[in-house]
């Protein structure tokens, strides 16, 4: 894939630390240096990027990792372009290939969802990584230097997302903030709150109470390993379904009731704001149904409350 700048200042600058302004790491301009013709400056290889000049680089294609097998399983595109790609991945699907599944991952039905279009890039790089039982908006890098962006993006806090989840147990606050460290369990998989733990903050707004339930919007200010699932278990609302975090298991959902429903990004390729959302998937619309709550006006609520 090509991509083109221009020196839009009134000096000269090295090649190097222009590439760097427009988030080509140091890392990625070394690989690129290497190659002959992959950066030119006004059409040649220059250490110097003179006022006007156009500076063009072309990325080799990420042809894909041969022991990534391809799964041609429909994927639920809401969002597709040369850079971007966000699906609203179902429960049940891992993000990642791992140990308990190397086939059918979100990251081989994307692979064979780009191969089946044609393109030559064919390395998913998985920006907002969800659980495997957690439904909704994923974002995923269609090239190496979307990825380097979006890594800014996620270091510089600037990649937001919101969740509709359903705890257990009412008498929440209206709206709170969890500043609670977690660690990985030292005997089993799930996280807990530890003083010795990573910084996790976790911030929530009750939309609704019923049968002695609470639907929640939440909203992640980091990105810890199942935090919002531990960081509510710890303050005694574990979420519905969730068998790791000893939710209760008897209101018919097979998975934690936890749907990624927005997602909102400054793309930096165009400068302009990238607002998702990701429909909820049928056992959450039916869950809601069974329980007479009005999914059209949980949404309200939800959009309202970013208004507060």
């Amino acid at each position: 894939m090509i991509f083109t700048w221009v020196n839009t200042t009134d000096e000269s600058i090295s090649t190097k630390r222009f590439l760097n302004q427009q988030g080509i790491s140091h890392r990625m301009y070394a690989e690129l240096k290497g190659i002959s013709g992959a950066i030119l400056v006004n059409g040649k290889q220059r250490a110097e990027v003179p006022t006007n000049a156009k500076v063009q680089v072309n990325f080799p294609a990420e042809t894909g990792d041969p022991e990534v097998t391809v799964d041609t399983t429909p994927i639920q595109v809401i969002l597709e372009n040369d850079n971007w790609l966000v699906v609203n991945k179902a429960a049940g699907v891992s993000s990642v290939p791992g140990p308990s599944d190397r086939q059918t991952t979100l990251v081989n039905k994307i692979k064979g969802h780009w191969q089946k279009a044609g393109s030559q890039d064919l390395v998913p790089h998985i920006i907002t990584r969800l659980d495997r039982d957690t439904s909704g908006a994923v974002l995923v890098a269609h090239n190496r230097l979307a990825n380097s962006l979006a890594n800014q993006l996620q270091e510089n806090h600037q990649i937001q997302k919101q969740y509709l989840a359903v705890v257990s147990g009412t008498g929440l606050s209206d709206h709170e903030v969890i500043d609670l460290p977690l660690a990985k369990s030292p005997t089993g998989y799930d996280q807990l709150v530890t003083s010795d733990g990573k910084k996790a903050v976790t911030e929530y707004w009750k939309l609704a109470e019923f049968n002695g339930n609470t639907v929640l919007k939440v909203q992640l200010h980091t990105g810890r390993t199942h935090q919002i699932r531990a960081h509510f278990r710890h303050l005694g609302h574990p979420l519905i379904g969730d068998e790791l975090y000893h939710g209760p298991l008897d209101q018919g959902l097979t998975r934690q009731a936890l749907h990624a429903l927005t997602l909102q990004f400054m793309d930096p390729f165009t400068n302009q704001i990238q607002k998702i959302t990701a429909d909820l998937p049928a056992d959450l619309t039916n869950y809601f149904e069974r329980n007479h709550l009005s999914v059209s006006d949980l949404l309200i609520r939800f959009i309202d409350s970013q208004k507060e």
